[in-house]
């Protein structure tokens, strides 16, 4: 994974008021923490960090300059905004090239599966140790003419060279399983919405099915009460 460069800032202030001043410059309040240094607070151009960040997915790595030095730093935290999604603070850990870290990499599910398979994703990261600069940002996992009853456990995942599997090697990372046919959909749905106590409207095709029943009834007892008469 290649590594991003930023040019950054000392930060100074602290506080809300403070962390607001500056992502109103369309900057972002962030620190590094790591190799038994004391934090170091810094403050980011907006738009280029999200463009690393957004590059570098998870685990981006950046080469952050300031004060004429670099860092290289591996992201940790990343808080944004639930409403604009716009970068709030950013933690990140400080690393050497060579170095070896623990991370977690999104899974990613490939391929075709077996007809009438649904695949399900038991786990969406895995766990690994691998060098700074070459954390992958995802790992691919491929279910491609995969059958009912197929299960991937993290032992079966090929992982990149030099990384190392922390996650327990018995984990189940993916299984194929028997796709719902639309009337089990259908019930589950409705058992759903039964416990959370939503009451479903009939549909056009249920009110004019009961319509009908109800007709079909109204004509037999008319042709009932005809025979009655007629005695």
């Amino acid at each position: 994974m290649a590594s991003e460069k930023i040019t950054a800032e000392t930060r100074t202030e602290f506080g809300k008021g403070a962390a607001r001043r500056i992502r109103r410059a369309d900057k972002v309040p962030a620190v590094i923490y790591g190799h038994g240094n004391d934090p170091v607070h810094l403050t980011l151009p907006g738009h280029a960090t999200w463009l690393a960040l957004k590059n570098g997915g998870a685990n981006a790595l950046l080469e952050i300059e300031v004060d004429g030095s670099t860092q290289l730093a591996l992201t940790k935290q990343v808080q944004t905004d639930p409403i604009r999604r716009t970068l709030e603070h950013i933690d990140f850990v400080a690393v050497r090239r060579g170095e070896k870290v623990t991370v977690d990499v999104p899974v990613t599910v490939v391929g075709e599966a077996g007809p009438e398979t649904l695949v399900v994703t038991e786990s969406g990261t895995i766990s690994i140790e691998a060098e700074a600069t070459n954390i992958p940002e995802t790992i691919e996992v491929s279910v491609e003419g995969a059958e009912v009853g197929t299960q991937i456990s993290a032992a079966d995942v090929q992982l990149p060279e030099g990384s190392e599997l922390l996650t327990d090697p018995e984990a189940l990372v993916v299984n194929v399983t028997n796709a719902p046919t639309a009337a089990e959909v259908e019930a589950e749905l409705e058992e759903a919405e039964a416990e959370a106590g939503i009451e479903r409207d009939e549909s056009d095709e249920e009110l004019a099915e009961q319509a009908e029943a109800e007709s079909a009834e109204g004509d037999g007892d008319a042709s009932e009460d005809g025979d009655a008469d007629s005695e």
